[in-house]
């Protein structure tokens, strides 16, 4: 059975994959055998987690960017798994956003999501192949001082549903939503915002989370091996919180 979860031979490609979720799941789709490209903005990062890789690659690359995508893909011939991680976040109410941060938030995590899957789709029809979309509890519930990200996260949800109804028969297309993650980027938020206050911060995060205790990006990137691998075969369009209980509380 555990044969269903294996990707040997298979090409993947991780955009935001330097860090956090995206280097968990580099790893974790490397170790199910899988050959493995990485890009992110910080090349340094990403060849750090290549180089802990036996099959593995770093791209240097702004997903926000037509030009740079482009060029990502001039060298990849075949492709069988897409896993759109690459994203910002953001702390405010409607109030608080300004429209150059809104924007920014909707180029990263929209439109990077945009520009990445369509130029990955040709390779992806040509090998019936599947997308993974990292989305977010905050794109299935209102999260307080997140509208910005809310937003972007309830369009890659969005995008995920339309994709998999264009292409039922093609590609497989699905969408993880975490709650939050001990992440890099959890950390800079508490150094940004309340700095004064990280324990009693960090306290209310677990909280938040009706398990008490946040995320882990292992956990994230194992379910998204399942939902690229055979395993997961009769899937398509779903969007799968995984979130310490948030949404069903």
């Amino acid at each position: 059975m555990l044969e269903r979860m294996r990707l040997d031979g298979k090409l993947a490609l991780v955009t935001g994959g330097a860090s956090g979720i995206g280097r968990e799941t580099v790893k974790l789709l490397a170790e199910a055998g899988a050959v493995v490209h990485i890009a992110d903005l910080n090349l340094d990062q990403a060849q750090a987690v290549a180089n802990d890789i036996k099959d593995a690659t770093a791209h240097a690359c702004d997903v926000t960017s037509e030009a740079a995508v482009a060029s990502l893909f001039i060298g990849l011939t075949r492709l069988d798994v897409l896993v759109n991680c690459a994203g910002v976040g953001l702390v405010g109410n409607i109030e608080e956003t300004s429209f150059e941060d809104f924007q920014r938030l909707f180029r990263v995590n929209v439109d990077g999501t945009f520009l990445v899957t369509r130029a990955a789709l040709p390779l992806l029809l040509a090998s019936r192949g599947s997308i993974v979309n990292i989305g977010s509890v905050a794109g299935m519930v209102g999260v307080k001082r997140r509208f910005a990200y809310c937003a972007t996260k309830g369009a890659v949800h969005a995008m995920t549903h339309q994709l998999a109804t264009d292409y039922p028969k093609e590609i497989r297309v699905n969408c993880i939503a975490p709650g939050t993650v001990d992440t890099a980027f959890v950390e800079g938020y508490l150094e940004k915002y309340h700095s004064h206050e990280k324990d009693k911060v960090r306290a209310e995060l677990n909280q938040r989370q009706p398990m008490g205790r946040l995320g882990r990006p292992e956990e994230i990137a194992y379910l998204a091996l399942y939902l690229c691998s055979p395993a997961s075969d009769f899937m398509n369009g779903a969007i799968l919180p995984i979130d310490g209980g948030w949404t069903a509380a």
